[in-house]
């Protein structure tokens, strides 16, 4: 390894190692090179975290599906609750930066999102609150 690749290596490593003890909270997601995401509430997903990286679209078509045409809500594939397990412990939302659960996957992936363009990207104990702020303005 030349010198220049060794220099750049070691600012790279020194880089990441003073953003990572920054954000203790983050969780490294697809090994050090994916992004780092504050997971909300975290803990047992519905499935295996690396079937979900690979299908959750699937699953969320298909549950929109179910919704939409058979009006059947409520099952455990619903944009709700990943949204209420998932949103950030700091801006109570799935979107707003690139260390957010849904915004920083596919910021990763480069993969557009556009879910939120109709749906809420904040748990529903938030939005509640919103809405009466919103209410008591009026």
């Amino acid at each position: 390894m030349n010198v220049l690749a060794k220099i750049l290596l070691s600012l790279l490593l020194f880089a990441t190692a003073g953003w990572a003890a920054a954000a203790d909270q983050l969780v490294a997601v697809d090994g050090p090179l994916g992004p780092r995401l504050d997971i909300g509430k975290g803990g047992q997903c519905v499935e295996d975290p690396k079937f979900m990286r690979s299908n959750h679209m699937r699953l969320i078509i298909h549950q929109r599906d179910e919704t939409v045409r058979k009006g059947i809500r409520g099952s455990k594939y619903s944009l709700t609750n990943c949204v209420d397990c998932h949103a950030s412990k700091v801006n109570h939302s799935v979107l707003g930066s690139n260390q957010n659960f849904c915004q920083g996957c596919h910021t990763y992936a480069a993969v557009k999102i556009d879910c939120f363009e109709c749906h809420s990207s904040k748990p529903r104990e938030f939005r509640k609150a919103s809405n009466l702020a919103v209410e008591n303005l009026k």
